[in-house]
């Protein structure tokens, strides 16, 4: 029921089986996106069953979006993600997404659920629209290697909105994350 999904830029993901699949790069970072139908040309969004998932770098322009992740849901990471957003005089968030739930697996690792129709961590520059289905998913902080010290963290953000038939699939894909791409046994 699960295939393996790579982007030529190393985005990696097990997803159902018989999904579309592309990737894409930018400055800030990369993106995989899987869907039982076509793939949309334009910025138009999934509205139905969908999977994404998201490399933010700190590197350029997506520092941004990781201060900002990491601000809503790494709390022993949140003052440097303050003093990113304040020197760009940017918003600073107050803490998760009011209606998201949130499960931590560890101080760089949070499962979440979207509810239907809110914006959360599963629609945070995503290309899945709210719908009637609420959106699951984890976001991983990726601090850099001990060498590499001072060098700011990166962010994997995996959003999901499945079937109900493959809704089982769910927590395989997520673990799948977490330990592909965070400190979790493989």
């Amino acid at each position: 029921m699960l295939a393996y999904y790579e982007s030529a830029d190393g985005i990696r993901l097990l997803a159902p089986r018989g999904w579309n699949c592309q990737g894409a790069w930018g400055s800030e970072g990369g993106r995989l996106f899987l869907s039982p139908e076509p793939i949309p040309d334009t910025r138009s969004g999934f509205e139905g069953a969908a999977i994404e998932i998201d490399h933010f770098t700190s590197e350029a322009s997506g520092r941004y979006d990781v201060a900002e992740t990491v601000a809503r849901v790494f709390p022993d990471y949140k003052a440097s993600a303050i003093r990113t957003l304040q020197d760009m005089e940017l918003p600073v968030p107050s803490g998760p997404y009011p209606t998201d739930t949130l499960r931590y697996r560890g101080k760089r690792i949070v499962e979440y659920e979207t509810p239907a129709q809110t914006e959360g961590l599963g629609t945070f520059k995503s290309w899945l629209k709210r719908n009637d289905s609420p959106i699951v998913g984890a976001a991983i902080l990726i601090l850099h290697p001990p060498n590499l010290i001072g060098f700011p963290p990166n962010v994997v953000l995996l959003s999901m909105r499945l079937p109900p038939d493959l809704a089982r699939l769910a927590p395989t894909i997520v673990g799948y994350v977490e330990r592909d791409y965070g400190d979790l046994p493989k």
